[in-house]
């Protein structure tokens, strides 16, 4: 009986070829539609000139496009959950090609904000938590290696559209550019998204091989929600301290520019094998195991950032860096899977994601902040730290309860 209940899980869809060739197309999608996180910070030094503001002005932008891309995920993540992917992802490609048109017609730094935040970062956001959760409904077996290889394509998109952009920009100028951006999303993501639209393959029967059940935890879903919430904020205030501020922190040191840009290059890189790595080892130990040892990692590679600042040392401290971080954001989506409902994936993923994002976005400010009441990044390094071992703290009870309920329903 149990090889046929195993073909009848993969003939609906589950861990089956259709389901790896969905994986490589929402890959490739992440890969486009992730520009929407990363052009506003190769374009600001263009658009700050052209619109003759200062530094802090120029910077809103950014700061929209990721309030944009932290609602944005909740909002398409809850559409998921109720109509399927691909109706919400046709809507935000939509969305976010003609962000990227109507941003290059901006006449004043206001508009070309609003377009950020409303249209580019909304936009955007349905390759992220929302792939994510769509993604994780279609294999069992390999759930842990699918979640983090589909994350991966935000990186992907980091590494390649920041290098690609600025030939074009050299020629044509930043508007050019954008508009260009707005025509290739259009054209690629539209009819990739019309290949996704199958909607989500029931689970595989209870006892079939691969297939997984909710696990039991003495946390109702609000309150493992809080604690996801809680982890998710303090682990990316802490990532964010070398991802946001490398750059200058090597400008600081003497270092220069190029050598922060290399660095930051490397800890994207390195990020992908990383979450790769993490997808295979969540498959074996579970997604709560797997982020705390990520978190630890990453704690550590912090500390090392204070005492060894040599050209060297931050090379390898920044791949080690790199190693240790890039799976973490993904295996909130694994554990959501493991203790809650496939059901509220969308959602439950789309609002964890959004405390990673708002994480992010707080932790880059406030170790600005911290530098300029110092003087120094090695109390920002510090405050990352403190963040972090928050995150550590959460994971650890997140750890003992599903310990605790697993041995009382043994």
């Amino acid at each position: 009986m149990t090889p046929i209940v195993s073909n009848q899980a993969a003939s609906s869809g589950i861990d089956s070829a259709y389901a790896w060739i969905r994986l490589g197309v929402s890959m490739l999608l992440a890969t486009i539609g992730g520009v929407g996180m990363w052009a506003v910070v190769v374009v600001l030094p263009a658009v700050q000139a052209e619109f003759g503001v200062d530094r802090a002005a120029a910077s809103m932008p950014y700061t929209a496009t990721m309030v944009g891309f932290a609602a944005g995920n909740v909002l398409f993540g809850r559409a998921i959950d109720r109509v399927g992917y691909w109706v919400p992802a046709l809507i935000a490609a939509i969305t976010l090609g003609a962000g990227f048109l109507l941003a290059s017609l901006t006449s004043s730094i206001l508009q070309f904000t609003l377009v950020q935040g409303l249209l580019i970062g909304v936009g955007s956001s349905a390759i992220f938590g929302p792939l994510i959760a769509d993604i994780s409904h279609w294999f069992n077996r390999r759930r842990g290696v699918a979640v983090t290889a589909a994350a991966s394509g935000n990186y992907l998109a980091g590494a390649i559209w920041p290098t690609a952009m600025p030939y074009v920009m050299q020629t044509e100028g930043w508007r050019f550019t954008y508009a260009a951006i707005g025509v290739v999303c259009l054209v690629t993501m539209v009819p990739l998204i019309l290949l996704l639209r199958r909607g989500a393959p029931p689970h595989a029967a209870p006892g079939s091989p691969g297939s997984r059940l909710v696990q039991p935890i003495s946390l109702s879903p609000a309150a493992l929600q809080a604690l996801l919430i809680v982890a998710g904020l303090g682990c990316c205030v802490a990532m964010s301290m070398p991802q946001v501020h490398i750059v200058a922190y090597c400008m600081d040191l003497g270092y220069g520019v190029a050598h922060g840009a290399d660095m930051l290059s490397i800890m994207l890189a390195a990020g992908v094998v990383s979450r790769l790595g993490s997808g295979f080892l969540a498959d074996r130990i579970g997604g709560v195991k797997t982020l705390l040892i990520g978190s630890v990692l990453q704690c550590l590679s912090l500390l090392f950032y204070i005492p060894f600042d040599g050209l060297a040392s931050l090379y390898v401290v920044s791949l080690v860096f790199g190693l240790s971080q890039g799976g973490i954001v993904p295996c909130y989506a694994i554990i959501v899977r493991e203790y809650m409902p496939a059901k509220e994936a969308g959602q439950r993923v789309g609002i964890v994601m959004m405390a990673t994002i708002f994480g992010m976005a707080i932790g880059g400010w406030m170790s600005g902040w911290i530098y300029d009441l110092t003087g120094s990044y090695a109390a920002a390094f510090l405050n990352g730290i403190a963040w972090n071992l928050l995150n550590i703290l959460a994971m650890v009870l997140l750890l003992w309860k599903a310990r605790w309920s697993a041995a009382v329903t043994a």
